[in-house]
């Protein structure tokens, strides 16, 4: 069984958000993606359309989530589904936030101003 390590993390930044890769095909799964998402304090995110679902499991802090024009605060301890194809933005709460975000391999996003995202933490 592959037990991956923080110092094994492929890390991104993006939007000002910072993307620990841990599972994708590149490096041995077949049908998941999973990262570690870390969005600072009062960090304003891209708004985004994904074309697959995405799970977010807040594990710290707060992140302010907003799917088809609904805002909610998911705390430390809950779960956002993000259905493919919805609009979607999150937010970094008042001491910003870490989640586990896990989707299938392949996922692309299209943002409001048409530019499509192909995120490297997702092939």
């Amino acid at each position: 069984m592959p037990v991956f390590h923080q110092s094994d993390a492929v890390v991104y930044e993006t939007h000002g958000s910072l993307f620990r890769s841990f599972v994708t095909p590149s490096r041995g799964s077949r049908e998941l993606c999973a990262w570690q998402l870390t969005v600072p304090a009062g960090l304003i995110g891209v708004e985004h359309r994904p074309d697959r679902e995405e799970v977010l499991l807040v594990v710290a802090g707060d992140l302010v989530v907003t799917v088809d024009g609904t805002t909610a605060t998911a705390h430390a301890g809950s779960v956002v589904l993000v259905p493919a194809g919805s609009e979607f933005r999150v937010d970094g709460g008042p001491s910003g936030a870490t989640a586990w975000v896990t989707t299938t391999p392949g996922l692309e996003a299209v943002t409001a101003d048409g530019t499509r995202i192909r995120p490297p933490w997702a092939r």
